[in-house]
């Protein structure tokens, strides 16, 4: 398929359209305007994620992949939101990121108690307290790792501190 002539809408569903007025968006608001969409002579909607996440990083830190964030609805919704679009000769792309989690991801607490199966999808290094592996800077600012004691060991992550959203690297 040619992809070089389609149009794509993108969602973020927390602000796009609140179908149960408390003041977030969610899926049930999408289902309720893909007609509108669908006038507009769309062919795909890209959604970014409305897995659950402690939503620091605008939902791109999931917590689990397998379930629906409350705060957008229920896996029930997302199956009419995927009828509801074929109707109308809509498209989906669900915007899943699988190269980061949140640090509530099971795989990442797994990784802190020390499994090394899940401490080598993310990246640990070995280090002391005070001496961080590199200088790099996270993307919302401060330093882009942080020291689990513990284990000895500083780990990547994309976020400032008590927000982390850490780097994984699957099938690493």
């Amino acid at each position: 398929m040619n992809f070089s002539d389609k149009v794509v809408y993108q969602i973020y569903p927390k602000s796009f359209s609140d179908s149960n007025g408390d003041g977030l968006g969610d899926i049930r608001g999408i289902i309720g305007k893909l007609d509108y969409i669908a006038s507009l002579g769309v062919d795909y909607i890209w959604s970014t994620p409305f897995f659950v996440s402690p939503m620091n990083d605008n939902g791109y830190d999931v917590a689990n992949y397998r379930d629906i964030d409350p705060r957008f609805g229920t896996m029930a919704d997302v199956e009419e939101l995927i009828l509801e679009a074929d109707k109308r000769g809509l498209g989906l792309m669900f915007d899943m990121v699988f190269n980061h989690t949140s640090t509530e991801h099971e795989w990442f607490q797994r990784a802190l108690k020390g499994e090394q199966k899940y401490l080598d999808y993310y990246i640990f290094k070995d280090g002391s307290p005070d001496k961080p592996p590199t200088n790099w800077v996270s993307k919302f600012g401060g330093n882009a790792w942080e020291y689990v004691p513990h284990l000895g060991k500083w780990y990547l992550h994309l976020s400032k501190l008590g927000e982390n959203t850490p780097a994984s690297i699957s099938g690493r």
